[in-house]
C-alpha cells in the first residue's frame, strides 16, 4: 500500500522527495490513529487514501503558505523604496540588511536559508547536502523567512 499511497502523493505534488515525506507522515498518522480504524466503515485501503488525501492538502497548504512568505519577503525589500529606481548604494545597503537579517537567525535557519539565497540550492539539494531531513529543510526555511519578514517590517523596509 506503500507504493499507492507515494503513486498518488507524486501525482498530486508533482514532487517525489515531497511525496516521499507525505508518505511517510500517512504511515505515521495511521499508526497514531490505529484505534480509530473501524473495518466496519470500509476496508483498510480507503482508510490509509484518506488519511493520504488530508496529508497531500496539508502539504499543498504549506507550499502556498511558503511562497507567499518568499514573495512577502521579496516584495518587503523590493518595495522598500518605491519610486525612482534603486541606485546602486541602496541595492548594496539592501544586501549588507539582509546579511545582518540572516546573521541574527539560529544557526540551522541560518544555514539553510544562506543556502538557498547564495547558492541557489533548493530545498531537497540543502536536505542531501546538511543530511538533515527535508522536512526539517522546510521547516528551517519558513521559519527563518518569517523571522526576517517580520524583521524587516518592524524596521520599516530595507531603506526606511
Amino acid at each position: 500500500m506503500g507504493a499507492l499511497v507515494f503513486t498518488v502523493a507524486t501525482r498530486r505534488l508533482g514532487d517525489a522527495e515531497e511525496a516521499k515525506d507525505v508518505t511517510q507522515q500517512v504511515f505515521v498518522g495511521a499508526w497514531q490513529g490505529r484505534k480509530g480504524y473501524d473495518a466496519g466503515r470500509g476496508s483498510l485501503k480507503t482508510w490509509l487514501m484518506g488519511i493520504a488525501h488530508k496529508k497531500v492538502a496539508d502539504a499543498l497548504t504549506r507550499r502556498s503558505r511558503h511562497l507567499r512568505d518568499v514573495e512577502a519577503i521579496t516584495s518587503a525589500v523590493s518595495s522598500a523604496a518605491p519610486g525612482p529606481p534603486v541606485a546602486p548604494a541602496d541595492c548594496v545597503l539592501d544586501h549588507v540588511l539582509l546579511a545582518d537579517e540572516l546573521d541574527r537567525l539560529p544557526e540551522q535557519q541560518r544555514t539553510v536559508l544562506r543556502m538557498a539565497f547564495y547558492e541557489d540550492l533548493t530545498q531537497a539539494q540543502i536536505a542531501e547536502r546538511t543530511g538533515l531531513p527535508l522536512g526539517t529543510v522546510k521547516s528551517h526555511t519558513r521559519r527563518g523567512l518569517m523571522r526576517m519578514k517580520n524583521r524587516l517590517e518592524v524596521d520599516g523596509g530595507a531603506h526606511g
